[in-house]
């Protein structure tokens, strides 16, 4: 999979690079929530890290790029899902994750920041369409032993409630919230003749169905961080929710192998 086209890749076999970079991260994540997007200037960041400014540009050379690692390499929460058959399980981890992970002070400030910015900075524009396809790529792979794969209006429709619940209502998500999301988001793509996600929730009757396909078009970064645990839901494999995803049609499209 591609990687966004602002960020650049710290060198794998450099411990010393890979180091500095975390370390940035790591207080980067610490003071966002203090002074805020605005606040958070390069000239602070690198005296609270102990680098040069210079270090962080060749890193992120913009403050979009910056948001964008803060929000998918997000703290380890210890609660990322693991794939599995039924979807219904799957997509609800997957909620529980996301609302922890959005939780974190730090990575809420950096989602809210990149969507106020997406209006008219195409950079965070830029970001913003990443984060949403890096996850709902981490969400496909852990779907592919349902033999299920999401498309983007079915990726909205999931985690869109959630959203509305913590960014508009500004209330608490519990788990029943979450339980009545992911039945309504499953009664409305039943109704919308997704064969695939009927067969799926079927009990097994010993016929092997074919695994879905592991490629997901589209430039997005590795499974968020999409590649390991990082936030998306929260921290995972990378590969942090998109806020806003336009979608195509008032009906969402049937879920395809």
């Amino acid at each position: 999979m591609q990687q966004p086209l602002h960020r650049r890749q710290p060198t794998p076999s450099n411990p010393r690079v890979q180091r500095t970079r975390n370390r940035v991260l790591a207080v980067a994540r610490e003071l966002l929530p203090q002074v805020g997007p605005t606040g958070l200037t390069y000239a602070l960041l690198a005296e609270r890290a102990d680098v040069t400014r210079q270090t962080l540009y060749r890193h992120w050379p913009n403050r979009a790029a910056l948001l964008f690692d803060l929000i998918l390499e997000g703290p380890d929460l210890g609660n990322y899902p693991e794939p599995g058959s039924d979807v219904r399980t799957v997509a609800t981890d997957w909620l529980k994750s996301l609302r922890d992970g959005i939780s974190e002070p730090a990575i809420r400030t950096a989602v809210l920041a990149v969507t106020a910015q997406a209006d008219h900075d195409p950079d965070s524009a830029q970001a913003l369409e990443r984060i949403g396809q890096d996850r709902r790529a981490a969400l496909n792979k852990l779907l592919e032993p349902s033999g299920v794969q999401l498309d983007a209006p079915e990726y909205t429709l999931l985690y869109g409630p959630v959203l509305a619940r913590l960014f508009l209502d500004r209330s608490h998500v519990t788990d029943e919230f979450i339980d009545i999301a992911v039945t309504q988001w499953l009664t409305t793509l039943e109704d919308c003749g997704s064969r695939e996600l009927h067969n799926s929730m079927q009990p097994a009757t010993g016929a092997v169905r074919s695994s879905p396909a592991a490629e997901f078009g589209g430039p997005v970064s590795a499974p968020a961080s999409d590649s390991g645990p990082g936030p998306g839901p929260g921290p995972g494999p990378r590969s942090t929710p998109k806020p806003t995803t336009a979608v195509a049609s008032s009906q969402p499209t049937a879920i395809r192998r």
